[in-house]
This record gives C-alpha cells, sequence and structure tokens, in this order.
C-alpha cells in the first residue's frame, strides 16, 4: 500500500524511518490510534512520524521496537533519520519551527535567528566558533539563511518577537553589521504584516526572561511547545504546565515592552546611530 500522498520512502532517512514505521505497525494490524496508546503518544504523532513531518524520538523508538518485535531497528533508523544541519540540542525545535501556526520568540541579548542579516550571522559564528574554518563558517550561516525563510514562504507562521533594547545596543560585528541589522528588522516589520517586534526598554527593569531566550510555538493540530537555549545548549520543552509558565512570563514582558509603534521609533533611531558611529568598534 503506498504511503499517504505518495510520501517517497528512499527521499531521505526520515522518510524511510516513516515507511518502515507503517510496514511494521500494519503488519501487527494496528491503527495509528492503537499503537499510540500502547506506547503513550496520541495517533496523530505517530502519524507525523509516518508522514515524516516530526523528527523520530529515540525514547519513542525503542517503546515503537517493543510493541511492534522489531529488535532495535527503528532505533538504528531513528539514529540516521536524526542527523540535521543545524546544532543538535536545536534539531527538533528547528523541525517544529515549520509546522507554528505562530512563534512567539524573546530576545534578550541577540537577534532571533529568523530575522537575522548574513552579516550579523557571520559575526556571532566566527566568535562563538572560533576555531571552525571559513567553510564551516559559511556552511553555519547559510543554514541559518535558509531557515530565514520560513518567514518569507506563501503560508508563514505569525511571528512576534520581544527584543530587550540590549540587542540594540549590543554592536554585533561592528556598526556597518549592526546598522544593516536593524534596516532589514525595520523594512522586515514594515512590509510583512504577519511580523511584529517590541523592544522591551531597560527602564521595565527585572523581567522572569531577563537573562533567558525563549521561543513559544502553537499549532493547528497539536500543543504548544517552548524552546529555551543558553551558550552551546538548549531544551524543548513540551510538559503543560512548564509550556504555561513560559506563556505566562511572554505575557508579562509583552505587557511592560514598549507598543510596536514605539519599538520600531526606537530601532530606527539606534540604526541612525551606528550609521553616524555613535557606537565604538
Amino acid at each position: 500500500m503506498p504511503l499517504p500522498k505518495d510520501l517517497d520512502p528512499y527521499t531521505d532517512p526520515r522518510a524511510f524511518y516513516g515507511a518502515e514505521l507503517r510496514r511494521l505497525r500494519e503488519a501487527a494490524g494496528l491503527s495509528q490510534g492503537e499503537l499510540g496508546t500502547r506506547v503513550f503518544c496520541s495517533g496523530t504523532y505517530i502519524g507525523q512520524f509516518e508522514m515524516a513531518e516530526r523528527r523520530p524520538q529515540l525514547e519513542v523508538s525503542r517503546a515503537l521496537d517493543e510493541v511492534l518485535g522489531s529488535g532495535e531497528h527503528l532505533q538504528r533508523l531513528c539514529r540516521l533519520a536524526r542527523t540535521s544541519k543545524v546544532a543538535g540540542y536545536f534539531a527538533d525545535a528547528a523541525e517544529l519551527e515549520k509546522q507554528a501556526t505562530s512563534i512567539s520568540e524573546y530576545a534578550p541579548v541577540l537577534m532571533p535567528g529568523l530575522l537575522q542579516t548574513r552579516g550579523y550571522a557571520a559575526a556571532l559564528t566566527r566568535v562563538s566558533s572560533r576555531f571552525i574554518s571559513a567553510e564551516a563558517v559559511e556552511e553555519q550561516v547559510s543554514t541559518r539563511m535558509e531557515r530565514a525563510e520560513l518567514l518569507r514562504c506563501d503560508t508563514p507562521p505569525a511571528f512576534w518577537a520581544i527584543l530587550h533594547e540590549s540587542a540594540l545596543r549590543v554592536p554585533v560585528g561592528g556598526p556597518e553589521v549592526m546598522g544593516d541589522q536593524l534596516n532589514h528588522l525595520t523594512e522586515t516589520v514594515r512590509t510583512r504584516p504577519h511580523i511584529i517586534v517590541q523592544v522591551l526598554p531597560f527602564s521595565a527593569g527585572v523581567h522572569p526572561f531577563l537573562n533567558t531566550m525563549a521561543s513559544l510555538m502553537d499549532f493547528a493540530d497539536g500543543p504548544s511547545v517552548a524552546y529555551t537555549e543558553s551558550a552551546y545548549t538548549g531544551q524543548l520543552i513540551d510538559e503543560p504546565r512548564l509550556v504555561g509558565s513560559y506563556r505566562s512570563a511572554y505575557d508579562l514582558a509583552r505587557a511592560v515592552a514598549l507598543s510596536p509603534e514605539a519599538s520600531l521609533a526606537l530601532v530606527e533611531s539606534a540604526a541612525k546611530d551606528y550609521s553616524s558611529h555613535e557606537y565604538p568598534t
């Protein structure tokens, strides 16, 4: 039986994983819902694996192998299917970004990856990965630019970003790079109505996200998740109570941030400061 939507199982490792999961499930005479119940997840979740819409998880694959009597077959395929061009700790969140109907991000110091220019991303990469080759830097930057295409596709998610004022004031890459970055941010917000940016000014004082990058993602057919990140590590959070806490903290930050209009004016003012070289190199 062909996979739904004629998914070709040989296009990539994830599609092959999905094809094998479906083959084993049907051989066992189980529906997606029945299999999901046995491994403590939903039938929709199983369907997303089979359609290669979600990266397989090792723990779930282990449970599937046990239920389906497939030894370590799905676990081995899972390891292959989880290869990614982005950092391993961010890979699951990067995949979920593509499925989200809305993304709400808080950035304490740096521009959100989806809003970065190539020059800004390159400056960050060179600092955070000082001992890699120029080719590796370019590969990482290109991957980030590919991610940014999400906001320019035909059906982009609603994207709401709250930037701490620090993100405007730290001269990543020097005045010219920062000026370009802030001008890009202004143009993006003005030309794409699905993107809203607010700035949390220094005067707002202490708040729950003071030193924490956080992203909240909502989906049409699944529960919301949160993702948080610090240097060289990140965590995807799907526990409903904890996601709710992140949501409440985000709402508080949004309430004390400048309005979108005032925020854009501040971004434009900071961009002019960089162009007039009022910031140190």
